[in-house]
């Protein structure tokens, strides 16, 4: 889990690192004016949170640690049955009306004549983002060679099939089953590490969904405020990302719905804003959940070479043992 949660911190910097410098770049300005008035809406129903934000990450994080010492199994049980509840509304309710969100806030920009003068910007957060992708996937096949002295291509040739799935399912769930089968063609990966970390890395390493959220959050800032939030607001913002995507669901656009009430109590970015981050996501999801779902080969042979070395480590009488 810190391998995975390390990693998202660092893809999270390596977007944000971009963002600042390439964003001001792009020629973004903010078309406040000239725009078409959007007419009222008949009704509006406003459903106030239960609790802030950072209340309920402190309050989860409590309540973990406590069931952990106290060894509370009826309530942990009635945690998981919790989390069985969610995940159903999820994938019942929310993502069959995410399209229909998608599809309106892009008729709201046409109506409103923005679209067209922003297409080009989200092609090129398309593009960036990407090669952020290709980067940091590089960095980590990279550094799992060096560290195991393996050849990385050995693990990363039997994704291509994995690489299809994620890209048209947009779902690190949907593809994690082509991924444990395709592992096992890799023989630089222990049998009985792979069988455990394929699964485990599969649902809580969500390192391109977070590279996603942090560009766009910088993107989005830019083109809706003419100004992208500071610096002290974003190294609150990855950390906290990064725990908020391991407890994310696998499924498209998780990491994104999950963090959005953090992504409004930190950096300040309003409903607006946070519509259309969703919308420009979709563009981006399938890229997102590939390199989530590629990657896990990358720490799956760090922590394979891990063990190995550790075992030779060991007194020949502790091997018997």
């Amino acid at each position: 889990m810190i391998l995975a949660y390390a990693s998202c911190i660092g893809s999270a910097t390596l977007a944000a690192i971009v963002g600042y410098k390439l964003i001001p770049h792009f020629d973004i300005v903010p078309a406040t004016e000239s725009l078409k008035d959007i007419p009222e809406m008949i009704f509006r129903l406003d459903i106030p949170p239960l609790m802030p934000v950072l209340s309920a990450l402190v309050l989860s994080f409590m309540l973990g640690l406590s069931i952990i010492w106290t060894k509370s199994d009826k309530i942990e049980g009635a945690l998981y049955e919790f989390q069985n509840i969610v995940f159903v509304m999820v994938k019942r309710f929310l993502l069959p009306i995410l399209p229909l969100f998608i599809a309106t806030n892009f008729s709201v920009l046409a109506y409103e004549g923005a679209l067209a003068s922003r297409l080009p910007v989200f092609f090129a957060i398309l593009i960036v983002t990407v090669l952020c992708h290709i980067t940091w996937m590089t960095i980590l096949y990279s550094s799992a060679g060096i560290y195991s002295r393996k050849n990385p291509w050995s693990v990363l040739k039997y994704y291509g099939p994995v690489v299809l799935t994620a890209l048209g399912t947009q779902s690190s769930a949907a593809s994690l089953g082509v991924a444990i089968e395709q592992t096992k063609k890799s023989p630089a990966l222990r049998s009985d590490i792979r069988d455990f970390a394929i699964p485990l890395f599969g649902n809580i390493h969500f390192v391109g969904s977070i590279l996603d959220v942090v560009f766009l959050s910088l993107a989005v800032s830019q083109l809706l405020y003419g100004t992208m939030p500071g610096l002290e607001k974003m190294l609150i913002f990855i950390p906290l990302l990064g725990i908020f995507a391991i407890a994310a669901p696998g499924l498209p656009g998780g990491t994104l719905i999950t963090s959005l009430g953090l992504i409004h109590a930190v950096l300040g970015i309003d409903e607006a804003g946070t519509a259309l981050m969703i919308s420009i996501f979709a563009l981006l999801d399938s890229f997102g959940t590939t390199h989530n779902i590629t990657s896990d080969g990358a720490l799956t042979l760090i922590l394979s070479s891990y063990v190995d070395k550790h075992e030779q480590a060991l007194p020949a009488e502790d091997k018997l043992e």
